[in-house]
């Protein structure tokens, strides 16, 4: 540590360094010595005769009390004093309501209440077991031999319990107070301190128990002071007061000498003031400190300071996308601290003569002793070496509080700014690592533009044709915005998918297939796929080849372009976008005609019992489940031929086409019908009696009455139409407000988790205290802007198409080449069984090879000069080059291999000798380019050290939460699919939660069982937890006094056999009888048998209950249950509601 340095701005106080911190309990002697209030606080006054008194709650050594005056300890005023802690002495010991379990625990650890227990053993006659020594082995401690009490908390007080263990000793349970408990724990030696785990100098047991109490500053607890003279005292205070109320009556009671009972309510009194104290619902110091608006977030981590601000930001497109717009007024009054150097004084110095008054200019002059030269007011000073000055600069860079104003410490503004514009700035952020794609597209009026422009028929000034007049194509002049080299294939949103088979794959007639060679359109409409935020797109490519800043000014160029061409070209929406011809109209009144028919006669098949339940759900969920599809199958079929009638001009249909807005189900509900509103996933429910709504019949089950809207938004809703319509909009506005609060809690929840991991500079991951997280990042070592999906061409083809492809014939064979590769595929293999070729790599190699093809003008024709051996040498060579994990040993060796397996079995079968030769036909020196492309770009995917993944990661998991829905209803009405999805799951699976809502197992069979329905069905049964209920027809309670002649007719004639040589006394049975009829597809479904349900109701109830049951063959399963009474009082009536409700709850079970 270094002495007091000088002092830093505005503070006093010597500089310290700090080396380490040191956690502790604070004693009751430092807590004296921290004091200002020399014997404590004893009155609960505040004033006395109008002055604050001493020793009282506003003692005026523990702070300033009035703005004018000063504090009596440090002299300090109102903005100097921070505030001094008092204390008060109590009478008796009482616990700390935060140590009470780590109390618990103390106390559970082996001998303590026994060592320092003695007396009370003796004072509450707990013995010491006589006899054998290994009992007290085994059931002690290993000590003085004495038994462990179990220590038990209720509320703020703490037991012991001694078991009864022989005949010697027996059940105690006696109170532990806390004056006891300081007693034992003091009697802990330093040695038996350490093994408890704690460091006697800063935290003993006894020290966990209260016996001074700190007393707050008065800056804690200030006094609000109202209209007159009267002082509103803080919660805090009045707390405290009651504290020492309790204190001091609690002292008078003990000198008094009051009966033991009095003081042990005083005791219990001044425990729960204390505690109310330091934990309390009511404001109290936790509510102070916890939550956003607390002093620790609210106040520390995050305060007001200068040069911070934040805005609303609004879009315009024709600003570039690392700038923001400011108005001149606001940026003329922004001012931005900036040091005086030789480099930059002339600049600065024509700032300060520019003055305030003009924009740019300085506003005021800090000299190097803090002075500040207002500007405003001194036109013209003096002295300009130095000095520090304000000035603002329009751009988005983060500007940071400054106290020091010597120039030679603390961190710059400039500092700063160069570190968010190299780290933060928008266009280094346009590939989101989360999933390799860019997170920023083309979007609205440019995106339909874009569309409009590329189209074949879009001409301009300019010559592609020259007769009869020079004409310019919308592809040439967007070929002029891409930038670079770039090469890229995609296809448009209307693309069909045949399209990409056979012979004429390279022919597009509807212009739907979109290549850029070179940096030129050569064919294709652009659209949201092309230049939105999917991965490949023209934006992803050229933000990978050519960098941060040319795609920066992509974006630009794009927007200032097409945007310009708008505005001649223009682009409306009317009533006439809306309107189908008078056919499709028709279509669509009798789609809608069928449907409510269809409807109709589902509800009939219901009533008259014809309808069959489907597998898994009720005759209701059936019900419904037909309903929903019937209109749901019309409104897509109304949809269908709505689109249909929309010609290529559709302004409606030129905006979802190029993925600007909406989608196909917009377009027909304007037109066609608005289709069925769901409330949590099913049709709107009965609101009122049997009815949704006052202006149907009851018990309806029609398409009107639950919800199915049959009109259009351009024709417009009926009023109940309309009250449907609100109620499904309104489910979706409370699940996004609902959904937001949810999931920025979770993400909060998981940043703080993982905010201190990152990437160090020996390449392992880890946190703050160095714990390693992973030993490279994400095992491969690579950033994830860096990498890309990429297919792995050996996986799926037969083995006769992979040797077509790969084997080489002939005398130069390059060595082991084909081994190798068919190798690497039986490891492929292994690693991806389902055949899923697609994987993240970076260095996209037939984009690179393509690219070397355009750079080298490579004919595809003509045979290539390069050697088999020279191919072959030059990979293995490359594989050598690309390092994750440095190091020789045997497992730095296989972790290298593991980290690059995937890219060199890519790159092995992407650039091997066949493929260069057949197919690729590179030159000897594209080749060698290509090679030393792949190594720069590898290199460059290798995740940076600083890197903190660790928010990271929680942003890359944060974000999809946010656009999850609440409550998935996806599998609504279909019960075997009733699982907890969407923000709830993920809330369970973050919380790890002991008990998900709803708990699934799927049981995967294996052999023959694997296809056999009934073995599945076997399992199930065996597997599931079944209950009396589930099996139940129906129970009925009957008053049978005479089993032999029972009321139930039907079981006359098995029930007498049972009564005819009963094995019970008959005497006993209650003349209360339940008799559960049981479902026999139930029962056979199971495979049960009414033995086994007898059994197991014989076994959970005993000799309490009578059971009989019928053959299993009968026609009705029945179960025959009465009650057992008991010998004393046989002879008397059980009350019969206690029989009934007995029997209910065995029904229940």
């Amino acid at each position: 540590m270094h002495g007091g340095g000088p002092p830093s701005g505005d503070s006093a106080c010597p500089l310290r360094t700090i080396k380490r911190v040191q956690f502790g309990v604070l004693s009751p002697d430092e807590l004296k010595r921290m004091s200002v209030t020399e014997g404590g606080i004893k009155y609960p006054e505040t004033t006395e005769g109008g002055r604050p008194k001493l020793g009282g709650l506003m003692d005026p050594r523990q702070g300033v009390i009035e703005r004018t005056g000063r504090c009596q300890t440090c002299a300090g005023n109102m903005t100097e004093c921070p505030g001094h802690f008092g204390h008060i002495e109590l009478a008796k010991p009482v616990f700390h309501v935060g140590f009470l379990v780590k109390t618990m625990k103390v106390l559970r650890c082996g001998k303590n209440i026994c060592e320092g227990g003695e007396e009370m053993d003796n004072k509450f006659g707990v013995e010491q077991p006589e006899g054998d020594e290994d009992l007290t082995k085994e059931k002690g401690h290993g000590g003085c031999g004495r038994y462990q009490p179990r220590i038990r908390r209720s509320g703020l007080e703490l037991y012991a319990e001694w078991k009864h263990v022989n005949e010697d000793s027996q059940e105690k349970k006696i109170l532990l107070s806390p004056e006891r408990v300081h007693e034992i724990f003091k009697r802990i030696s330093d040695e038996e301190c350490f093994v408890l785990g704690m460091e006697p100098r800063y935290a003993r047991p006894e020290w966990m128990i209260v016996t001074v109490l700190p007393v707050p500053p008065l800056s804690v607890r200030p006094a609000v002071v109202m209209q007159g003279s009267a002082r509103n005292q803080d919660d805090l205070t009045h707390k405290l007061a009651d504290i020492v109320k309790i204190n001091n009556q609690l002292r008078r009671n003990e000198q008094n000498g009051a009966a033991a009972h009095v003081i042990a309510e005083d005791v219990k009194l001044l425990q729960f003031h204390v505690a109310t104290m330091v934990d309390n619902e009511l404001p109290g110091l936790p509510r102070r400190l916890k939550g956003k608006e607390g002093r620790v977030r609210g106040n520390l981590m995050g305060k007001r300071v200068d040069f911070s601000a934040r805005t609303v930001i609004t879009p315009d497109p024709n600003l570039s996308i690392d700038q923001v717009g400011v108005p001149r007024s606001i940026a003329a009054n922004m001012t931005f601290a900036e040091i005086v150097t030789p480099f930059n004084i002339d600049r600065l110095q024509e700032l300060v003569r520019r003055g305030n008054s003009q924009y740019p200019g300085a506003k005021y002059i800090i000299r190097d002793n803090g002075d500040r030269i207002d500007l405003r007011f001194h036109p013209k000073p003096s002295g300009t070496a130095h000095v520090r000055w304000g000035h603002c600069y329009l751009q988005p860079a983060a500007n940071f509080a400054q106290n020091v104003h010597d120039g030679t410490s603390g961190s710059h503004p400039a500092l700063t700014r160069a570190e968010i514009q190299e780290l933060a700035m928008v266009p280094r952020m346009i590939v989101t690592p989360q999933s390799n794609r860019p997170v920023m597209g083309i979007v609205q009026d440019t995106l339909t533009a874009v569309r409009k422009f590329t189209k074949r028929d879009v001409f301009l000034e300019r010559p592609a044709i020259l007769k009869p007049r020079p004409l310019w194509t919308g592809k040439q002049i967007f070929s002029l915005i891409i930038p670079g080299h770039i090469n890229c294939i995609r296809t448009h949103s209307t693309h069909p998918d045949d399209e990409d088979s056979g012979p004429y794959k390279h022919i597009s007639p509807g212009d739907t297939k979109v290549v850029v060679e070179n940096g030129e359109l050569i064919m294709g409409i652009l659209c949201k796929k092309s230049l939105g935020t999917s991965a490949g797109s023209l934006v992803h490519i050229s933000y990978l080849e050519m960098g941060h800043d040319i795609t920066r000014l992509f974006y630009s160029n794009i927007q200032t372009v097409i945007n310009n061409w708008l505005l001649i070209e223009g682009h409306t929406i009317g009533i006439g976008d809306s309107i189908a011809d008078s056919k499709t109209y028709q279509d669509i009144q009798n789609t809608i005609k069928k449907a409510k028919q269809d409807v109709i006669e589902v509800i009939e098949k219901a009533h008259n019992n014809e309808l069959e339940p489907t597998p898994g759900n009720t005759l209701r969920q059936t019900f419904e489940n037909q309903v929903n599809r019937i209109l749901n199958d019309a409104r897509d079929k109304t949809g269908s031929s709505a689109q249909k009638s929309l010609s290529e001009y559709n302004n409606f249909k030129s905006m979802v086409v190029s993925g600007a807005k909406g989608s196909k189900i917009n377009i027909s509900q304007v037109i066609a019908v608005v289709g069925q509103q769901n409330v949590e996933g099913k049709r709107i429910p009965f609101g009122f009696k049997h009815r949704t709504l006052p202006h149907f019949i009851k018990d309806d089950y029609g398409p009107e009455s639950r919800g199915f809207v049959e009109n259009s938004y351009l024709a417009g809703l009926t009023p109940t139409e309309f009250f449907f319509h609100a109620m499904g909009g309104r489910e979706g506005l409370i699940d996004t407000a609902v959904k937001t609060a949810e999931t920025g809690y979770i993400q909060r929840r998981l940043i703080k988790s993982m905010e201190s991991v990152m990437v160090k500079y020996d390449a392992t991951v880890r946190n703050s205290i160095n714990q390693v997280v992973q030993l490279r990042y994400g095992e491969d070592g690579l950033a994830g802007e860096s990498v890309e999906f990429q297919n792995l061409a050996t996986l799926k083809p037969s083995n006769k198409a992979f040797e077509k492809k790969a084997r080489v014939v002939g005398v130069l064979l390059p060595p082991h080449e084909f081994e190798r590769m068919r190798e690497d595929r039986e490891v492929l293999r292994v690693i991806f069984p389902t055949g899923d070729s697609k994987v993240v790599l970076p260095c996209n190699l037939l984009r690179m090879i393509w690219n070397a093809q355009k750079i080298f003008h490579i004919n595809p024709r003509l045979p290539s000069d390069l050697h088999p051996i020279k191919v072959v040498e030059g990979v293995k060579e490359l594989s050598k080059k690309l390092v994750i994990v440095n190091g020789d040993d045997p497992l730095s060796r296989q972790a290298q291999e593991n980290a690059t397996l995937l890219f060199n079995i890519h790159l092995r079968s992407t650039l091997c000798s066949r493929r260069m030769a057949e197919e690729f036909r590179l030159s000897g020196e594209a080749f060698d380019w290509l090679l030393g492309e792949i190594e720069s770009k590898f290199n460059q995917a290798i995740a940076h050290p600083g890197e903190m993944v660790g928010a990271l990661a929680a942003q890359s998991l944060g974000e999809p939460a946010t656009q999850m829905t609440l409550n998935t209803f996806h599998y609504a009405g279909v019960s075997a699919k009733n699982v907890t999805l969407g923000v709830p799951r993920l809330k369970e699976l973050i919380n790890i939660s002991k008990k998900p809502k709803t708990p699934s197992l799927t049981v995967f069979l294996l052999g023959q069982s694997a296809r056999d329905a009934e073995r599945a069905k076997d399992i199930l049964c065996r597997l599931e937890h079944t209950t009396l209920r589930k099996v139940t027809a129906n129970t009925a309670i009957y008053y049978d006094p005479n089993p032999q002649s029972t009321v139930v007719a039907e079981d006359q004639e098995w029930v007498n056999v049972y009564y005819e040589m009963p094995d019970f006394d008959v005497a006993r049975i209650s003349p209360w009888l339940l008799r559960v009829e049981l479902d026999r597809k139930h029962m056979t479904d199971r495979k049960l048998t009414m033995e086994q349900i007898a059994e197991k109701i014989n076994a959970g109830f005993g000799d309490d209950l009578n059971c009989i049951f019928n053959d299993d063959n009968a026609e009705k399963l029945v179960l025959r249950i009465r009650i057992m009474n008991s010998d004393e009082n046989k002879m008397q009536e059980v009350n019969g509601t206690q029989a009934e409700i007995y029997t209910s709850d065995i029904e229940n079970r």
